[in-house]
């Protein structure tokens, strides 16, 4: 498997092909496993750093439009609006959601848990899909952009280019990334 994938690395062409196909694939999956897998195949030279960054870029945006686009698509369902327009909290949560819209949906970008959900919700309110789109771009540049850089810096240690564990760097990179998001979480779901 390991000779496979070195052998597929040897050939330039194709590999950073698949790898930028695969980073987009990967960032459907989870995204901050995206992120940081394509920092460390750029800090080792296996990807230029302007594919890195475009198919993490291109994953990500696709994947919230494509949940915009389920929201708007479950309005055609009866049963979908009346079991949301039902639910006690909604009026309260649609006001709310809809004052300051751009920067509430930014700041849903950083807040993990909620991705999903307010980007559905963004469909299925039916919100502009260019001030979505505007929100969700801005959020996903600053965040990936700022991910990147810093795995991106820290791959490039020598000491860490040196060593043969230098893939260890990926677990951990995603075990920080991850207690981050759950620090995030936390601090931002308790003021509500």
């Amino acid at each position: 498997m390991l000779e496979a994938l070195q052998s597929m690395l040897d050939d330039r062409t194709t590999s950073v092909t698949w790898l930028f196909i695969g980073i987009i694939l990967l960032s459907y999956v989870l995204e901050d496993l995206a992120i940081v897998t394509a920092a460390i195949l750029a800090s080792q030279g296996n990807l230029p750093i302007s594919w890195a960054l475009l198919a993490i870029f291109i994953g990500i945006a696709t994947g919230d439009l494509a949940l915009y686009g389920l929201g708007r698509s479950g309005r055609r369902f009866r049963c979908v609006r009346l079991k949301l327009l039902k639910m006690p909290y909604f009026p309260m949560a649609k006001q709310r959601f809809e004052t300051h819209l751009f920067l509430n949906l930014f700041i849903i970008r950083f807040v993990p848990g909620l991705r999903t959900v307010g980007f559905t919700l963004s469909g299925f309110l039916a919100l502009p899909v260019g001030l979505f789109f505007g929100a969700v771009v801005t959020a996903t540049a600053l965040w990936s952009s700022l991910v990147f850089g810093i795995i991106y810096t820290f791959g490039q240690q020598t000491w860490l280019v040196a060593t043969q564990y230098q893939w260890l760097l990926i677990p951990v990179a995603l075990l920080g990334l991850l207690s981050v998001n759950r620090l995030i979480k936390k601090t931002y779901l308790k003021g509500c």
